[in-house]
């Protein structure tokens, strides 16, 4: 995990909740005082949180499975996207698609035809086109692209959601609990922690919060994904040990 301490995340206001009228009773365990009508959150909790979450997401990214990070708000959807794109994870910061998970064969057949538009692009016949067909096909691989460039390399579904804001990402938390996938989520006091696998209280609606913690989410990934090539070295390894004392075994019996 990110080597986090407790001056970090509250240099990056990770404490600070919702006015207490908005808050959600089953937040009380995460949170440690109310103060000017706002809630502030258990800083030592969120610790904890991370660290449980870190744990579970690095195994499962070690056995070579995807994580989709989901992340639709403003000041949260272009650093997902850039901490995505850096672990080779699919992602959707744009809009969730109804179904995106639930009706994914739906989905694969618009990734298809985004590749064929890119694949005609390239063609001769392409250019041959009126101008007029060639902004409709451009214009059609935008929209596409809009909403399903972060998951054009997902062939099949993603193992587990890194959520920001399991109230706006409502209809995605809804699919992955149809489907059993786990999800991880930065949950504000205004939320119901219970609705996802594994909460991590915290502000999700600063900037730096959300930095924060992505870039720790990130770092355990990074770990898994570290873990996984070693595992694969020291397989391919032990086969090669293996090759070479069948070989002398042989040459032994020979002799």
């Amino acid at each position: 995990m990110a080597n986090i301490e407790y001056k970090d995340l509250l240099d990056a206001g990770v404490h600070f909740g919702h006015l207490t009228r908005k808050w959600d009773p089953r937040m009380a365990p995460y949170i440690f005082m109310e103060k000017n009508g706002i809630h502030i959150i258990d800083l030592n909790k969120t610790l904890v949180c991370l660290e449980e979450a870190s744990n579970a997401i690095k195994q499962i990214v070690r056995s070579g499975k995807k994580v989709m990070f989901v992340a639709t708000k403003k000041q949260a959807k272009d650093l997902v996207a850039e901490e995505a794109r850096r672990l080779n994870m699919p992602y959707v910061t744009e809009r969730w698609l109804g179904g995106m998970m639930t009706n994914f064969a739906t989905i694969r057949k618009s990734l298809k035809k985004m590749s064929t538009i890119d694949k005609m692009q390239k063609e001769d016949a392409y250019t041959n086109l009126a101008k007029k067909e060639r902004l409709m096909i451009s214009r059609q691989r935008e929209k596409l692209e809009s909403v399903l460039g972060g998951i054009a390399d997902l062939t099949r579904l993603p193992a587990a959601l890194f959520v920001v804001d399991i109230k706006r990402e409502h209809i995605a938390i809804s699919e992955a609990k149809k489907l059993g996938i786990p999800v991880f989520a930065l949950v504000d006091t205004n939320s119901n922690p219970n609705e996802v696998d594994f909460p991590i209280p915290a502000n999700d609606d600063a900037f730096k919060s959300i930095s924060l913690l992505i870039k720790a989410f990130g770092t355990a990934i990074e770990e898994g994904l570290s873990e996984r090539r070693k595992d694969k070295d020291d397989a391919k390894l032990s086969e090669e040990e293996e090759a070479k004392k069948a070989v002398d075994t042989e040459a032994e019996t020979k002799e």
